[in-house]
């Protein structure tokens, strides 16, 4: 059973663990990023996030985000516009998002302090997350 979730809080706590185990990064606040990452935290707001698919380099604001409840936890389905899409798992555990199915393991980066860039073979998503 599955349950949908609407609410962009569910992104916001999806990496609330994200970084180095021991280690916590302070990155800088420029008010041009951080007006940037909050348009595009609204976006995903309303199911939409940035992302560079398909080896593409250039970020667009085309991959639509769904969240649904199973018995694992919060699972993130990231659809692209050609019809292709990962699902990525929030975790408890400190990790942040994993690679729900898929052989291609999701590796999470603090691009700011509200904003990860999560990348799963040549595919990149920004999301909105509390990073510490």
């Amino acid at each position: 059973m599955s349950m949908r979730i609407s609410s962009a809080v569910a992104i916001s706590v999806l990496l609330m663990s994200c970084g180095t185990e021991g280690q916590q990064q302070a990155l800088p606040a420029d008010p041009l990023i951080e007006a940037e990452v909050a348009a595009r935290s609204e976006l995903a707001e309303s199911g939409i996030i940035y992302c560079a698919v398909n080896g593409s380099t250039e970020f667009r604001s085309e991959c639509q985000i769904d969240r649904s409840q199973g018995d694992e936890g919060l699972f993130l389905t990231i659809r692209h516009p050609d019809g292709g899409f990962r699902r990525l798992l929030v975790t408890n555990d400190g990790r942040g998002v994993i690679a729900a199915d898929g052989a291609d393991p999701a590796i999470v980066e603090p691009i700011s302090d509200r904003e990860v860039e999560v990348a799963i073979a040549g595919d990149y998503y920004r999301l909105p997350a509390t990073v510490r």
